[in-house]
């Protein structure tokens, strides 16, 4: 699978859309694969604060739950609850699904974060 290019990625297999102060969370493809089908999501609420490294929920599969790392800080502004009825959406399309959106407080975290190629080369 290519990584897209516009995203960013974390070490903990969660991806990152930034546009403009807000930025789109989710988990990638390599994330998906490992666990399984997705049965149940939990998320944050809206106006919940998250700090870049800090747990922001859960993702339950078949077979393991794991814990979700927020890549960036910032204000919870939208959480998409299509998941809250079809979570397996994560295993279908992982890049186009994503999980919260966040006004983010430090536009500069995001040069921590992953590049595709850095991201396919942690995973192989």
């Amino acid at each position: 699978m290519a990584y897209p290019a516009e995203l960013k990625y974390t070490k903990d297999h969660e991806w990152v859309r930034i546009d403009g102060d807000t930025a789109e969370i989710g988990v990638t493809d390599y994330a998906q694969a490992q666990l399984g089908d997705v049965v149940f999501v939990e998320l944050p609420e809206v106006g919940a604060t998250l700090t870049a490294g800090d747990t922001f929920g859960n993702i339950e599969s078949v077979k393991a739950v794991s814990e979700l790392f927020a890549p960036v800080s910032g204000e919870v502004v939208a959480v998409n609850t299509a998941l809250s009825d079809a979570p397996e959406q994560i295993n279908s399309a992982p890049h186009a699904t994503w999980m919260v959106k966040v006004k983010v407080s430090d536009a500069a975290q995001a040069g921590a974060l992953l590049d595709a190629a850095a991201y396919e080369s942690l995973i192989q």
